[in-house]
């Protein structure tokens, strides 16, 4: 089988394709704030969310509240954490509460709570699975977070969560409890969304097979799927007998012909099957 090789990027041109990124992707979670959630007084978590709670109880103008947050979030990052953040992250700390700024007087999209809460949910988690392919970060909550794990030892999952809860659960409280509800859903929807971006729809299988007969179901595998097999060594928890372990990892598309190769072969194989996110490798993805 040929190896293919693909030629890296010039620095400078990998560099600009990133910038590019987060500017686009700043862009898009701008629009879908003005046109879908603000509106509708949707406050899906984040910096955005607190904006849009200002908004409606104080006439604050969103894109200063995005400013006033990220930009001393930004700098408390910075000395705090004791990192160093990249122009990356300034840029999209910056450019959204810009465009936010720019956009402020397009109609909204559509004034049904709940279609502004999906779409919304799409165009940031959208927008925020660019910035992150651009490696960088649009600041707010993000880095409160990170900080705010630093002192409580809590997993930055759980840092996140609390602080989008308090978001969500502070939207509940100025505004009603089923707009709090509206707001779960596009914090639901932005998640999967900024997913579906990083990982893709191309979602592999790995296999794990426990036979008594390896050779014939590795041949089987290499000759008729085309597909490595990578051998583990393990026993048996009961007997303490060695047991064989082959792994193997395919496209979806080719599960059914896996398990019925591997029946055909032997009926007597343990075949365990899980889901593998993302694959990278002579076969799959090359990066």
């Amino acid at each position: 089988m040929k190896r293919r090789y693909r030629e890296q990027r010039h620095p400078f041109i990998q560099k600009l394709t990133e910038y590019g990124l987060v500017i686009v992707g700043s862009s898009i979670i701008a629009i879908g704030f003005n046109v879908f959630l603000l509106p509708n007084q949707v406050a899906s978590g984040g910096v955005s969310g607190i904006s849009t709670i200002l908004d409606s109880t104080l006439g604050w103008e969103p894109a200063y509240v995005l400013w006033g947050f990220n930009i001393p979030l930004f700098i408390a990052g910075l000395i705090v954490l004791g990192r160093h953040f990249g122009a990356k992250s300034l840029i999209g700390t910056l450019f959204l509460p810009l465009v936010v700024f720019l956009t402020k007087d397009w109609e909204a999209w559509t004034n049904d709570a709940l279609l502004g809460s999906i779409c919304g949910g799409m165009m940031v988690g959208l927008g925020l699975g660019i910035v992150f392919r651009g490696k960088g970060s649009t600041g707010g909550t993000d880095l409160a977070a990170q900080i705010f794990h630093k002192y409580t030892h809590l997993s930055l999952g759980t840092c996140v969560a609390v602080i989008d809860g308090i978001i969500v659960l502070s939207a509940a409280i100025v505004f009603d409890i089923e707009k709090g509800l509206y707001a779960l859903i596009g914090l639901y929807v932005t998640s999967k969304t900024i997913d579906l971006v990083q990982i893709g729809l191309n979602r592999s299988k790995m296999s794990l097979i426990i036979t008594n007969k390896e050779m014939e179901v590795r041949d089987a595998i290499i000759h008729e799927l085309d597909r490595g097999v990578t051998g583990i060594s393990g026993y048996g928890g009961y007997t303490d007998d060695t047991r064989p372990i082959l792994m193997c990892v395919i496209d979806k598309s080719e599960f059914t012909k896996l398990k019925q190769l591997v029946k055909l072969v032997d009926p007597k194989a343990f075949v365990i099957v899980m889901d593998a996110s993302e694959v990278l490798g002579e076969g799959f993805k090359l990066d």
